[in-house]
């Protein structure tokens, strides 16, 4: 079963679990079993179906945006990491 490491921010919608197990052969079968495990996380990581601009998921250190998006096989010995983006900037000092 591939894995998914969750951040720290959405731990909550997933039973507190840092990983979870999911099955599927691609980013997207394995998110859509995530997200059947834990329904909450739904509406932080999908917007009109799609991946969030500011979710970037990696498959074992690469950016899936990089290789074949939502459609990259992934194996049992996999691991898809959620890294939010974070946003800022700074003012005046």
């Amino acid at each position: 079963m591939t894995t998914i490491r969750i951040p720290t921010p959405l731990r909550p919608y997933a039973g507190g679990n840092g990983s979870v197990k999911v099955t599927g052969g691609s980013v997207g079968a394995a998110f859509s079993n995530l997200t059947e495990q834990y329904p909450d996380l739904r509406q932080h990581l999908f917007e009109d179906g799609q991946l969030r601009s500011f979710v970037n998921v990696y498959l074992n250190q690469e950016d899936v945006r990089y290789l074949e998006g939502e459609e990259t096989a992934v194996g049992e010995n996999d691991t898809l990491m959620i890294i939010p983006s974070i946003a800022g900037g700074w003012g005046q000092l």
